[in-house]
């Protein structure tokens, strides 16, 4: 018999990044999330399809009841429609629902709009958006700090709320407007120098959102590495920033499930 997973966060991929993910050093697999019969999917970018099929054991696209996209990036949204079509057997099922910014729809959409016919619904995430998808409640804040428009999620996973910060450029609210008790960081660079540092999360920045959410946050996730931390080994920077925290901090690696049935 097939292990059963219950409810889970699986990290199908952690590449941050354009040269990471143009050379898979990590994969760029999307954040499955599975919560009392509900899934969903965050993310997909380029290689989703064939990860949910890999590992054991393999996740189902007919089960998912949502694609959400932080935004229109290439890294984040590139297996969007064809996680659509696998979500609706190719448009022969109507279901499941697409969240994605404005941008994403309207500006060179990122959702094709024949693929947006095979589905239930089209929902804009926009600031201080409030949604639910079967036994799951989200919800946005600010606008972040990116290139294009970009939205967070704050996830109610019944006792536990899980936040997920997307890419962006660290600013004072961002501990206060994420407080969870599970904090997912995309942490793209090792240090805030560099191309892309004015617009992504650093080690430093990781460090002070976690310093800033306690007591609330029980435990911190790094992932969406760029080059300079997959060089250095994140896993290392994350034994490292616990320590210095005081609260456990662990580097997602690719295919990680974080069982939530606690």
């Amino acid at each position: 018999m097939p292990r059963q997973l219950g409810n889970f966060i699986k990290f199908m991929g952690t590449a941050g990044a354009r040269y990471v993910v143009s050379q898979q050093l990590r994969s760029s697999a999307g954040i499955w999330i599975a919560y009392e019969g509900t899934h969903l999917l965050i993310d997909p970018g380029p290689g989703t399809l064939v990860k949910v099929y890999q590992g054991k054991p393999k996740l189902d696209p007919l089960k998912l009841d949502a694609i959400i996209l932080s935004h229109r990036h290439v890294d984040h949204s590139c297996d969007a429609n064809v996680m659509i079509e696998a979500m609706t057997q190719g448009g022969s099922i109507r279901r499941g629902k697409v969240f994605a910014p404005q941008d994403a729809l309207e500006e060179e959409p990122v959702v094709f709009q024949y693929a947006r016919n095979y589905v239930e619904e089209i929902v804009l995430l926009q600031a201080w958006g409030q949604y639910q998808v079967g036994g799951i409640k989200f919800e946005t804040t600010v606008r972040h700090r990116h290139g294009v428009e970009t939205y967070g999620l704050k996830l109610q996973l019944g006792p536990i709320s899980v936040a997920f910060i997307a890419d962006t450029a660290f600013f004072p609210e961002l501990p206060k407007l994420y407080s969870a008790d599970i904090i997912i960081m995309n942490t793209v660079r090792f240090s805030p120098t560099g191309p892309g540092g004015l617009v992504h999360l650093c080690l430093d920045d990781a460090r002070r959102i976690l310093t800033e959410a306690r007591p609330k946050v029980k435990l911190g996730i790094l992932t969406h590495f760029g080059m300079t931390l997959v060089k250095s080994d994140p896993t290392i920077s994350a034994k490292q920033m616990s320590c210095e925290v005081g609260i456990p901090v662990i580097a997602a690696s690719d295919g990680m499930i974080l069982q939530m049935d606690w």
